[in-house]
């Protein structure tokens, strides 16, 4: 006789929306602390945060804890939670880091890459640049710029995304995350550094991926970060 399977039990109702409310509390809170709404350094209490966003203590705590794996929030016995501090160590730390794990993932997915991959990287090329096209014409407003950074990530992800490692492209997020608060204020800033054509860096990048020269593509993203991390060095002083 076949013995039957119990269902699995639905999940509480009450379980999936703390879900969704910490989900909303990280972004809200994490892209104000990418901006610089928060200064680095300062206390994020919750009664404080609570007000700002209308959320609960729960969905709030467990977007703190999230954010401190980020490296974007810190903790300290007694004193709760603060913005991570800006350095140029950290900075640079944070970027060779991230092109030594997205150097490595480029090779794999250019020896890996089929097809569907070369699309996708076209296809992310496209997208960016016509993004910021936009930004660069017009008076963009904070969701124009978002929508920029959403698209240059989505570019950088599909560069490395048939890498055959889901630790290697987890680790490229996060230190994509990592340094995304140094780069956002001259995104934001509508100023590019005018001795940089950005747009030619990503596309000689792609051409060498879809080229199939894994030495030029890795050295070109390397130096593309690296540039990045020059202009942000000079900024922080």
């Amino acid at each position: 006789m076949k013995r039957s399977v119990a269902a699995r039990p639905a999940e509480p109702a009450a379980s999936r929306e703390d879900e969704t409310l910490a989900m909303v509390a990280y972004r809200r809170l994490r892209r104000d602390i990418v901006t610089g709404a928060f200064a680095p350094g300062q206390p994020l209490r919750l009664e404080v945060l609570r007000q700002r966003y209308g959320l609960s203590f729960s969905p709030l705590r467990e977007a703190l804890n999230r954010l401190q794996a980020e490296r974007l929030v810190v903790a300290a016995a007694l004193r709760g939670f603060s913005v991570a501090p800006l350095s140029t160590e950290e900075m640079w730390d944070a970027t060779e880091t991230r092109i030594l794990i997205e150097t490595e993932a480029l090779r794999r997915s250019i020896e890996r890459g089929d097809d569907a991959w070369e699309v996708q990287i076209v296809a992310a090329f496209h997208a960016l640049a016509l993004q910021a096209r936009r930004v660069t014409s017009n008076a963009a407003n904070d969701d124009e710029f978002w929508l920029l950074e959403a698209r240059h990530r989505d570019f950088h992800h599909a560069l490395i995304a048939s890498c055959g490692s889901p630790r290697l492209t987890s680790l490229a997020d996060q230190l994509h995350a990592e340094t995304q608060r140094y780069r956002l204020p001259s995104l934001a800033g509508g100023s590019p550094s005018a001795k940089r054509d950005i747009a030619r860096e990503h596309r000689d990048i792609m051409e060498a991926a879809l080229g199939r020269t894994p030495t030029e593509a890795v050295a070109l993203l390397a130096a593309h970060y690296r540039r990045t991390a020059e202009e942000r060095a000079a900024a922080l002083g």
